[in-house]
């Protein structure tokens, strides 16, 4: 797996809070595969809520010192504050199943002392390959190479 430090204390410390208020949620996206070992770059954290109306977000929001700022017009809903600008809103996942589907494609990765879901990596690509937009089509090569290792290694493990 992928180091983990990609987050400061106080991106961690929103994680530990959305977990500790039992927010249903998984990274997804390039930083979920990059979590996974993808030599991949982006400039945000996707996370994909089961109910982006929870109350419990805006509850670890406020202990974190950030807000959640409502849609408006063709913008989807956003964090702000300065300790979650880091992360986007994912409100669906295209090519593949509902958030609950999804749950069982998960993977846990370590934050200092919180788990967080990871949707994996097969999964990021089927998303991926259904949109197939411009940036799609420069990245899934690299991520089906990182999949194909991943299974190898995999298998080697289980063959032991």
């Amino acid at each position: 797996m992928a180091e983990t430090a990609i987050l400061t204390d106080k991106e961690i410390a929103f994680l530990r809070e959305l977990d500790r208020q039992g927010v249903e949620f998984m990274i997804v996206g390039l930083s979920a595969a990059a979590l996974q070992g993808a030599p991949v770059v982006t400039q945000d954290i996707d996370l994909w809520f089961e109910d982006i109306g929870d109350i419990r977000i805006g509850k670890a929001l406020k202990k974190v010192g950030g807000v959640l700022v409502s849609p408006i017009g063709d913008n989807p809903p956003m964090f702000a504050g300065k300790n979650v600008e880091l992360f986007d809103i994912v409100l669906t996942m295209h090519g593949i199943g509902s958030f609950s589907d999804e749950r069982k494609h998960t993977i846990k990765v370590s934050f200092g002392t919180v788990k967080v879901r990871v949707l994996k990596l097969e999964r990021i690509i089927k998303s991926k390959e259904y949109l197939y937009r411009k940036k799609d089509e420069l990245v899934l090569p690299v991520l089906k190479d990182v999949l194909k290792t991943l299974k190898a290694v995999e298998s080697k493990k289980s063959k032991r």
